[in-house]
C-alpha cells in the first residue's frame, strides 16, 4: 500500500493542492482525474520521488516498492538500433549479463564474499521482474494487444501509437509493484486504444492512470481519484457510477445552497433592520443584539454548502463565423498523392462545402496528419481553397501554432487583443485565472495549452477550422465543451480525430484513410464499424442518451426546477445500468 496523507504543495504562482489523502492498494485499478493544470502530474512525479519537493504531509510507501511511469512525453527511435523484440528484452539482458558477469569473476576473485553478495542481489532482481519467463510474456502481451505482427521489426519502422503501447508492455512485463501511466491514450487510434484497454484490464498488479478517455474511463477502473480546486475525492466503483454520484450530489447540494442563500438573505435583512433601530437608540441591548446577529450570519456564512467536485469549471468554447454561400466547394482536393519514403497516400479526391463538418480517420501511420498539414499550407497544385477565405489552425505539434517561449499575455498580443484586461477577461471564459498570464506557454500542462489554442482560435472569426487532435490531453469537461461548441458552430470544419465520441456526436462524415486511399464513410457507416471492433450496437446509442439527459438536468439545475431534475437523475440512473452491462 502507498499512503499520501494530508499532503500539500504549490508553486509560488500557484497552489496546487490541500490537505490532500488517499491510499493505493493491491487490485486497484485507479483513474486520476481532474481538471487540466490542477497538479495531477506533479502529484504523481512526487509519488515517484518526493525527494525533489518541498511539500506538507507525508507520502509513505515502502522503500523495495518497484515503480514504473510511462510519461505523456515520449521520443521514437529514429533510427535503426534493434527490433521491438530485442527492445522489449532489453532490460532483462542487461541484468542477465551482469549475472554472467560476477559468475566469471567468482572464478578468479580473491575475496568472493562481496561478490557473492552482488550476485544474490542480482538474482533477486531478475526472480522479482519475472526474469526466467520474460520472453513468454512478452509474447502473451504482444498477442494480447494484436502487436504479434511487430515483432521483428525495427523500432524505427512502427507507428507513433505502437510504439506507445510497446512502452506500456515494456513497463508491464517488468511486473512493477505500481504501475503509473500519464496519458498513455493520446493520439491512440480506434485499434491501439482498445489494445490499451486489453492491457490495462489483464494487468496484476496496482494502476494509477492519469487519463481523460472516456472510453478507457468507462471500461477499465474499480476506483476514481479526483483532484479538483486544490481537494480531492476518493470513489470506490467506476467512472459512470462516479459521474452519477456527482450530478446527485450536485441536485441535493445546489437546493441546499439555496436555502442557506435565502436564510443568509432573511438573517441579513434583520441585521440591516437592528442597525436602524441601534443607531437611533442608545439602549446598550440594542447593540447586543445586533452583534449577535452579525455572529449568526458569520457562522452562516461559514457552513454554506461548499462542494468543490461539482462546482467545476467547464469552458465556454465559442467559435464565430459569417455563414457562406459558395458555389463551389470551401476546400477541394482533386487527384493528390503524397509520397514519404514509400508512397503514403495516392490519388486522394474529395471536397468540403460550405458549413460541412468532417473528420479525417485512419489507423496510426497512414499518413493523416501528413496529409492535413499539406492541405493546411495550401502550396499544392490539387489543392483549392475557396478565394479570401479565413482559416483558423489548431495543431497537435504545439510549435506549428504556438511560440511557446512566449508569455500566455504576449502570445494574446500578438493575437491583436488590445488589453491585459480583455485578455483576462477572454481566459476567464477557458477556465484560466489571472495567474497564467505571466506563465510561459512551455510551463503549461498538456491540458493547459490545448485549452490556450482553443482560445486563439475564439478570438477571430474562421470559415474553415483546421483542427489536429482537438480533445488531446483536454479532460472530459473541456471535452464536451468542445462538443457543444462545434455543434453550435456556423462554419466549416475538418478535424483528424480518434475520438469517436466526439466524431459521432457531431460530424456530418468522415473520410477515412485506407490502403493509401482517400474514401467518404457515412456516420451511420462508421457507428457500424466502431460497433463492430469495440462494444455492443447500442452503447453509443446509450451515451447519446446518458448525455441527453446529464444537459436537461443541467437545464433544470440553473432554472432551479429541482423536482424534474430528480426525476431526469432517476430516467439516467436506468440508462446507466444499462450501460454497465454493455
Amino acid at each position: 500500500m502507498i499512503e499520501i496523507k494530508e499532503v500539500s504543495f504549490g508553486f509560488p504562482q500557484k497552489d496546487l493542492f490541500k490537505n490532500i489523502s488517499f491510499t493505493i492498494e493491491d487490485g486497484q485499478h485507479i483513474a486520476f482525474i481532474g481538471a487540466s493544470g490542477n497538479g495531477k502530474t506533479t502529484l504523481v512525479e512526487m509519488i515517484m520521488d518526493d525527494d525533489k519537493f518541498m511539500y506538507d504531509g507525508k507520502i509513505i510507501r515502502d522503500p523495495n516498492c518497484r515503480i514504473g511511469h510511462i510519461s505523456q512525453f515520449y521520443k521514437k527511435p529514429t533510427a535503426h538500433t534493434q527490433t521491438v523484440f530485442e527492445y522489449l528484452c532489453e532490460p532483462f539482458l542487461k541484468l542477465q549479463a551482469e549475472i554472467d558477469a560476477l559468475c566469471t569473476l567468482m572464478e578468479t576473485a580473491e575475496d568472493i564474499t562481496p561478490v557473492l553478495e552482488k550476485y544474490q542481489i542480482a538474482l533477486d532482481a531478475f526472480d522479482a521482474i519475472g526474469g526466467h519467463d520474460y520472453e513468454t510474456d512478452i509474447t502473451k502481451k504482444l498477442n494480447l494487444a494484436n502487436l504479434g505482427k511487430l515483432r521483428d521489426l525495427g523500432t524505427e519502422q512502427i507507428s507513433g501509437g505502437e510504439f506507445k503501447l510497446i512502452q506500456v508492455i515494456k513497463e508491464m512485463v517488468l511486473n512493477p509493484h505500481l504501475l503509473i501511466m500519464d496519458e498513455p491514450d493520446v493520439f491512440l487510434d480506434f485499434e491501439n486504444l482498445n489494445a490499451l484497454k486489453d492491457l490495462i484490464n489483464a494487468h496484476k498488479g496496482m494502476l494509477l492512470v492519469i487519463t481523460h478517455n472516456r472510453y478507457l474511463l468507462n471500461h477499465c477502473f474499480n476506483k476514481i481519484i479526483h483532484l479538483e480546486n486544490m481537494e480531492l475525492q476518493e470513489f470506490d466503483g467506476n467512472f459512470i457510477e462516479y459521474k452519477f454520484e456527482l450530478l446527485q450530489k450536485k441536485i441535493e447540494q445546489q437546493e441546499l445552497s439555496i436555502k442557506d442563500d435565502e436564510e443568509i438573505a432573511r438573517n441579513e435583512a434583520l441585521i440591516g433592520n437592528l442597525r436602524i433601530i441601534a443607531t437611533g437608540n442608545a439602549d446598550a441591548s440594542r447593540g447586543r443584539a445586533l452583534k449577535a446577529r452579525k455572529k449568526v450570519q458569520e457562522r452562516l456564512i461559514a457552513k454554506r454548502i461548499k462542494a468543490p467536485f461539482v462546482a467545476i469549471n467547464q469552458p465556454n468554447i465559442r467559435f464565430d463565423a459569417d455563414p457562406l454561400e459558395l458555389e463551389t466547394p470551401i476546400l477541394s482536393v482533386s487527384d493528390l498523392s503524397i509520397r514519404f519514403e514509400d508512397d503514403l497516400i495516392n490519388h486522394a479526391t474529395f471536397e468540403l462545402s460550405a458549413g460541412e463538418k468532417v473528420a479525417l480517420i485512419g489507423a496510426n501511420g497512414t499518413g493523416k496528419t501528413t496529409l492535413f498539414r499539406t492541405i493546411r499550407k495550401n502550396e499544392h497544385p490539387a489543392i483549392t481553397m475557396a478565394e479570401g477565405i479565413k482559416i483558423g489552425y489548431l495543431s497537435q505539434s504545439l510549435g506549428e501554432s504556438v511560440d511557446d517561449t512566449l508569455t500566455v499575455l504576449d502570445t494574446f498580443y500578438e493575437l491583436g487583443m488590445p488589453t491585459s484586461e480583455s485578455i483576462k477577461h477572454h481566459l476567464t471564459h477557458f477556465g484560466f485565472s489571472a495567474d497564467v498570464l505571466k506563465q510561459k506557454i512551455s510551463a503549461l500542462s498538456g491540458g493547459e495549452k490545448n485549452l490556450i489554442q482553443l482560445a486563439m482560435l475564439t478570438v477571430k472569426k474562421s470559415d474553415l477550422l483546421l483542427l489536429d487532435e482537438p480533445t488531446s490531453h483536454l479532460d472530459t469537461y473541456a471535452q464536451i465543451a468542445l462538443e457543444n461548441a462545434i455543434e453550435a458552430y456556423q462554419g466549416t470544419i475538418l478535424m483528424v480525430s480518434h475520438d469517436y465520441y466526439m466524431i459521432a456526436n457531431c460530424m456530418d462524415h468522415v473520410l477515412i484513410i485506407e490502403d493509401n486511399t482517400v474514401r467518404k464513410m457515412s456516420i451511420r457507416k462508421f457507428r457500424k464499424m466502431i460497433y463492430e471492433n469495440h462494444f455492443s450496437h447500442t452503447y453509443l446509442e446509450l451515451e447519446q442518451k446518458k448525455k441527453a439527459f446529464e444537459t436537461q438536468i443541467e437545464k433544470c439545475l440553473h432554472q432551479q426546477d429541482f423536482e424534474n431534475a430528480k426525476a431526469l437523475a432517476e430516467d439516467l440512473d436506468v440508462v446507466i445500468q444499462q450501460m454497465k452491462t454493455k
